[in-house]
Order: C-alpha cells, then sequence, then structure tokens
C-alpha cells in the first residue's frame, strides 16, 4: 500500500505513542487522522488495534498525568500558561472549570471530544484536588472511548474501502497526503478560528487606566459606577480573594442568564483570570448579541488592573 503503509508497519506503535504524547503534552498536532489511518490499516490485519489502543492509552496517561501534577502542583500558574499557548483558549478555561465543577471527575470521560476541554481538564483536575487514582480510572477510560471511536472509525472505512480493489489501492498510494493534509487542515482551521476572535478582541479591550479613569470621574461627578463583573471561577477566587473596586461575582452562564437584568445605561466591564481575557472577551461578544453594547472585557484582567497598582476590595458575592 505504498510508502506510507510501509512507514507504518515499521513503526506504527511508535508512531501512535509519540504522535498522541505530543498532542496530549499541548502541541496543535491533531492525533485524530492518525489514529483514523491506523484503523483503516487494521482492515488487512498489518496493524493489531489492540496494541494500537494500549499505545495510545499509555502515551496519554503519560502526558495527562503530568499535567494533573503540575495543575496540583503550581495551580493556576499552570492553568494560565496552558491557556496562553492553547488553539482553543477563547474557551478553555471557563469551558473545563465550568464542567469539571458540575460533573468532577466524569467530565474525563468525555472531555477528549471537546477542543480545549481535552487540554486543560488534566491540570483543572489536579488544580480541583480531585484524588489521583479518581483521575487515573475516569482518564483512562475517556482514552479508551476516544481511541476506541476513531481507531473503529477508520476500521469501518477500510472495510469498506477494500471492497474496492482499485479504491483501496489508490487510498494506500496516496494516504500519506492525505493524512498530511487533514492534519493541516484542522491546524490551519483552529488558526483562522483564533486569529478571528483575537481580532474581534482588540476592538473591544478596555485598557486599566481608561477604567481607573472612569471610576474616578463617576465618583466625583456623583454618577454611577461602572457595572463591573468577576467572571472567575470559585477555585480562582479562593486563590486570590481580591475583587476590582465595586465589582459583582456572576458565573459566564449566569450573567448570560440574566442579560435583561444588566443595566443598559452605564459601561459594563468583565474581567476573568485568564491573561489574554479570552472568557471576559467570549461573554461580552455574546451579551452584545443579546443586546447589551456597551460591554467591554478588561486588559490584562485581575493581573492587569494589579499591576497597574490600582486598589482592589474584598469580595463581593451576589
Amino acid at each position: 500500500m505504498g510508502t506510507f503503509k510501509v512507514m507504518l508497519l515499521h513503526h506504527a506503535y511508535s508512531l501512535l505513542f509519540g504522535w498522541v504524547l505530543l498532542e496530549q503534552a499541548g502541541m496543535p498536532v491533531p492525533s485524530i487522522p492518525i489514529m483514523l489511518a491506523a484503523g483503516t490499516l487494521s482492515t488487512s490485519h498489518a496493524i493489531n488495534l489492540a496494541y494500537s489502543m494500549l499505545a495510545i492509552l499509555v502515551a496519554s496517561l503519560i502526558a495527562d498525568s503530568a499535567w494533573y501534577w503540575l495543575g496540583r502542583r503550581f495551580g493556576r500558574k499552570i492553568v494560565d500558561w496552558l491557556c496562553k499557548f492553547s488553539l482553543e483558549s477563547s474557551t478553555c478555561v471557563v469551558k473545563t472549570q465550568g464542567t469539571m465543577g458540575r460533573r468532577g471527575a466524569v467530565t474525563l470521560l468525555f472531555a477528549k471530544f471537546v477542543p480545549g476541554l481535552s487540554t486543560m481538564a488534566p491540570p483543572i483536575a489536579g488544580q480541583a484536588r480531585i484524588p489521583y487514582a479518581t483521575f487515573l480510572l475516569y482518564d483512562g477510560l475517556g482514552t479508551l472511548l476516544w481511541a476506541s471511536t476513531w481507531l473503529l472509525a477508520g476500521r469501518f472505512f477500510g472495510d469498506i474501502a477494500e471492497k474496492s480493489t482499485r479504491f483501496y489501492a489508490g487510498l494506500g498510494h496516496f494516504a500519506v497526503l492525505l493524512v498530511a493534509a487533514a492534519v493541516i487542515a484542522v491546524i490551519v482551521w483552529r488558526v483562522v478560528k483564533l486569529r478571528q476572535f483575537r481580532s474581534q478582541l482588540v476592538q473591544l479591550r478596555l485598557e486599566p487606566q481608561q477604567l481607573h479613569t472612569m471610576i474616578c470621574e463617576a465618583k466625583d461627578s456623583g454618577r454611577e459606577l461602572p457595572f463591573i463583573v468577576d467572571l472567575r471561577h470559585p477555585l480562582d477566587v479562593l486563590a486570590e480573594p481580591l475583587v476590582l473596586p465595586g465589582a459583582l461575582r456572576i458565573g459566564p452562564d449566569d450573567l448570560k442568564s440574566r442579560s435583561n437584568s444588566i443595566p443598559r445605561d452605564r459601561d459594563v466591564v468583565l474581567y476573568c483570570t485568564c491573561p489574554s481575557e479570552e472568557t471576559s472577551a467570549k461573554v461580552a461578544l455574546e451579551l452584545r448579541r443579546l443586546g447589551v453594547l456597551r460591554v467591554r472585557p478588561l486588559r490584562g484582567g485581575l493581573k492587569g488592573w494589579k499591576d497597574a497598582g490600582y486598589p482592589l476590595d474584598t469580595v463581593v458575592s451576589l
């Protein structure tokens, strides 16, 4: 079946192990095309599905365990660092923390199927102090479900393709190009999606200095202060129990569901913990679509405000 088949026959399990290890370590190298290819080649029994599954499981558990212990040791710092370099960072932290908060370790059963959630689930599980044995059990089961889905999908496609000798031969001949094209297409799609989001973010950002001026002017003139919302997860608030002056703590989902009660006659400022204010920017865009037009994310979030030397208050809860 051509060059790709020869390469896969000699290095199949090493390739699967290395590729999955890199992806789960945070590199933007999607492994789904590789698993599909391995499943397709298992049709001729040149590759063993059980051994392929084992290679994927071991690679994933090694990378996920490393992120788990880093999250447990460094907490929010490692989450911020990983979020900064993730191609899915616009949703990674808030999506993972919210899901982990509602479902706990069960989140790990389907985490690998969700972009962003896959990368962030292990360190946030560590940050949330989920017992390692529990983490290992659910993460292992989730990995087996994820791997078997794509390997068996490839096997199913291979069984269909094998019925046409000409098509199967052509598939093997162009396999390298097909897999490479699939990998590149996924990466390009993620990068384009990220660039579009970042472009919208630049237009919305509010600088800490601008917000400080707005607060001072409102106090001097007796007007109402800007409506400031702290979108951080409770885990982040526990680690740093401070908020901007007059800020209210409201979760992203709760804020969107209460969009009708958000004031339209004054500025609404959102901030989070993510170093690139991805969460607050995403929520701001969604609120604008719901009719809240004077809403903007704070550049740098809580850290940007604190680094600028502006005052902070104790936590205020709804």
